[in-house]
């Protein structure tokens, strides 16, 4: 086999963890937050990842939950959910797979 085929085969698994996504929850977490006019301002939810150790990319609303996309210190790509009234992390995902829940908490409302 030639050296420059053996070297595509050896490096195939790595290119394949770089082109997979870096974190997807299922879509169905429920903060159960009630109204948004007592919910603390989105960029509160910055300092609460900053405090996690995390660099923030992105923060947004998603449904009734602050939804963070982050990088941890080590560099692995996250996503957390907060709750918007209390910014208690409820939720973390690391490439589609659960790595954090706070007790009791039931994503699905």
């Amino acid at each position: 086999m030639p050296i420059a085929r053996l070297s595509l085969l050896a490096l195939a698994p790595a290119l394949a963890l770089l082109a997979a996504p870096a974190a997807h929850a299922d879509g169905n977490v429920r903060c159960n937050a009630g109204p948004q006019d007592k919910w603390k301002p989105l960029k509160q939810v910055h300092k609460q990842a900053f405090l996690e150790g995390w660099t923030v990319q992105k923060a947004q609303v998603e449904g009734d939950c602050y939804e963070v996309y982050a990088r941890t210190e080590s560099g692995q790509a996250i996503e957390a959910f907060f709750h918007p009234v209390t910014l208690q992390k409820l939720i973390v995902y690391r490439r589609g797979r659960e790595i954090f829940r706070a007790p009791g908490f039931k994503p699905e409302g």
